[in-house]
């Protein structure tokens, strides 16, 4: 059993040193790789005015005396990582440290051992996650690519509402390139279904936008030109 330790005379939690916070065991394939690289990275690029902590692969301890459960993707509000993040009890995310469950957490599955609509969907009720997705592109677990689960009460319902209330973010399935991979990706949107940019795809807007104003500019100096004014003179 794990020791505990008592914090403020009063609470019970397990002792971080007895934990395993990491294996290094490499379990993922490509394709989940990039797909959770692209719902990490482009949340923070393009969420920067929120508080949040969003992570891949990254441990949940969440009941004492039991492993963690180690996400593909979550996503946890108005918390961050602590400032000595080397320490062991802040190399994973402990509920009882943190304060509260991630809202959502995103399962990819690309085989059909993982239990997400078993074991794992009764964890993260337990956890009282608000939110937990399955996404299943190969079509493991049947025809449904996209699964929704919203916690209300204290179980879970499926729902087709891709618009996540309680986190003020959507997720939708985007048809494009992404790290010079053209596939279908899950991928963060805004109520109105705009994919949320990541770093690079925000850089070239910019760069579309400076190339567009540029032509305006050409276009209105040749205008001033048939007229006989030089534009440089203005």
């Amino acid at each position: 059993m794990i020791e505990q330790a008592l914090i403020d005379d009063d609470y019970f939690v397990p002792d971080a040193d007895n934990l395993v916070t990491e294996d290094d065991t490499p379990v993922d394939n490509f394709a989940s790789a990039k797909q959770q690289r692209l719902l990490v990275s482009s949340i923070y690029s393009s969420q920067q005015e929120r508080t949040f902590l969003a992570e891949a692969n990254v441990g949940i301890f969440h009941t004492a005396n039991q492993p963690a459960i180690v996400p593909d993707v979550f996503l946890s509000l108005n918390v961050g990582v602590p400032e000595n993040w080397w320490d062991k009890q802040n190399r994973s995310y402990l509920v009882w440290l943190f304060g509260k469950a991630p809202e959502v957490v995103i399962e990819i599955v690309s085989n059909k051992v993982g239990n997400e609509l078993g074991d794992k969907l009764n964890i993260y009720e337990h956890m009282r996650v608000s939110y937990y997705i399955v996404y299943d592109p190969s079509k493991q677990l049947g025809e449904q690519v996209l699964r929704i689960y919203e916690l209300r009460g204290m179980r879970y319902c499926e729902t087709t509402e891709t618009w996540l209330e309680q986190v003020g973010l959507g997720l939708t399935l985007w048809e494009g390139e992404f790290e010079g991979r053209q596939d279908l990706w899950l991928r963060w949107c805004d109520k109105e279904g705009k994919v949320l940019a990541t770093g690079d795809e925000r850089t070239q807007q910019a760069e579309q936008r400076a190339q567009q104003a540029e032509q305006k500019a050409q276009i209105l100096a040749e205008q001033l030109r048939a007229l006989g004014v030089d534009p440089d003179t203005l």
